[in-house]
């Protein structure tokens, strides 16, 4: 069914959204202001979800995507919208989300920290790969699907990733066996220098080594490789950790190939420094932060903090915070490979609790967090609608959102970062 309708606003998720007949219709690839024909292609009781037909008449503050595949890779929803539209719709949608839910005030909610670039920020993509029989096909998916949208240049992506994925497009297709190589991660350290881990098929993995060894010294970059999970992880050539430095003054940290990173390395040292504000430690108090990573947080907090406790659920990311704060003579740290739920149950008392959780949340340790009552609580999130689920037993029970600031470390995209403070009001 085609219907012509107006776009009155957007929403989390990254879709425009107007009415017909009085029902909510989601359309991705608009903007506020747009007139669309559009088709619906799922219908459900209280509202629809339609494509994008033909642009009737644009809103004022359009402006041309400068990707070629804008609309057709999955990647980017708002290239159509100038970098402060983005960033001004993004700290809109999350002040409305946390005052819709409840869970703070306006005088809580402060503006958005807005990334200093735009394009070229990304230190780390993934680029998917088919063999079609029409050729070999690297790019990334389709929204909602497993298609893969051929991609020459991804304009989010740093210099030397551009320079590492143009070799690996021209070389792949001519590999051992092309139709048994899934996935190729490519990142790159503050300095530049690359990492490529190439997710390979088990039937593959034998024919691939020597020939990825010899592309990598080719293209002068670390390989590693991956057949399945990350417990597969096979170093080939060369060291395959990223560096990266946070702090100041800065604080080199290392990050194992499958590790977590931040993938915009400007807006994460921005966001610590936030963090390390909002702690305001004093020299003496215990801290603990959960899913910890490598130290992003956990070491810059250690050099302000009395002792400081990191918990992180993947062995290899504590192996590297490990020795990060052992490069840094940071002796008031440790560190322990565990589940973030229950750890506060288990450590006795902590001043300060940090956690920067998955996109999923953290909802079963807000439990903990009430049977032990930490007088304060600094919540990073990559996700609105979990961030308020979250925080609503804590401000139920006796907690205050003391302020909640949005971090941009995805533009073109609808993600928004934020940083929650909360303090113990009794």
């Amino acid at each position: 069914m085609l219907v012509d309708l107006q776009i009155d606003t957007l929403t989390l998720g990254g879709r425009g959204l107007g009415r017909h007949l009085g029902k909510a219709v989601f359309v991705p690839g608009t903007a506020p202001g747009d007139r669309v024909r559009c088709r619906v292609t799922r219908s459900r009781r209280h509202y629809d979800e339609a494509e994008l037909v033909e642009l009737l008449e644009p809103a004022p503050q359009r402006r041309q995507p400068p990707c070629p595949v804008f609309g057709r890779c999955g990647g980017c929803q708002w290239q159509h919208l100038p970098y402060r539209e983005q960033a001004r719709w993004k700290e809109q949608l999350f002040r409305e989300q946390l005052l819709r839910a409840g869970v703070a005030d306006s005088t809580a909610c402060l503006p958005i920290v807005a990334a200093p670039a735009e394009w070229g920020y990304r230190n780390r993509l993934q680029y998917k790969c088919r063999q079609t029989p029409r050729g070999f096909v690297t790019g990334f998916y389709r929204q909602g699907s497993h298609y893969v949208i051929d991609t020459p240049h991804c304009l989010l992506a740093a210099p030397s990733i551009h320079r590492t994925y143009a070799l690996l497009r021209e070389a792949l297709p001519a590999s051992p066996c092309p139709e048994a190589i899934p996935q190729v991660d490519v990142a790159c350290s503050d300095d530049g220098s690359i990492a490529v881990v190439v997710h390979v098929l088990p039937q593959g993995a034998a024919a691939l080594r020597d020939w990825l060894v010899a592309l990598a010294e080719r293209g002068n970059f670390a390989v590693a490789l991956q057949v399945g999970r990350k417990a597969t992880l096979e170093t080939l050539s060369g060291a395959t950790s990223l560096m990266t430095a946070v702090d100041d003054p800065p604080l080199a940290l290392q990050i194992g190939a499958g590790g977590f990173s931040q993938v915009n390395p400007a807006q994460n040292r921005r966001l610590v420094a936030a963090v390390v504000a909002a702690a305001a430690l004093t020299g003496g108090e215990r801290v603990l932060d959960l899913y910890c990573g490598v130290g992003n947080f956990s070491l810059p907090l250690a050099r302000r903090a009395g002792t400081v406790l990191g918990i992180e659920g993947y062995p290899p990311a504590v192996a590297d915070a490990r020795d990060n704060a052992h490069r840094h003579a940071l002796t008031n740290v440790t560190f322990g490979a565990a589940p973030a739920e229950g750890a506060a149950l288990h450590h006795g008392h902590f001043d300060l609790v940090l956690l920067d959780p998955p996109r999923s949340g953290a909802y079963p340790v807000m439990r903990d967090l009430l049977s032990v009552r930490p007088p304060r609580i600094l919540y990073i999130s990559c996700d609105p609608a979990t961030l308020v689920r979250d925080l609503q037993p804590l401000v139920h029970q006796g907690y205050t959102v003391v302020s909640s600031q949005p971090f941009d470390l995805f533009p073109q995209t609808w993600h928004i970062e934020s940083l929650t403070v909360l303090a113990r009001s009794n």
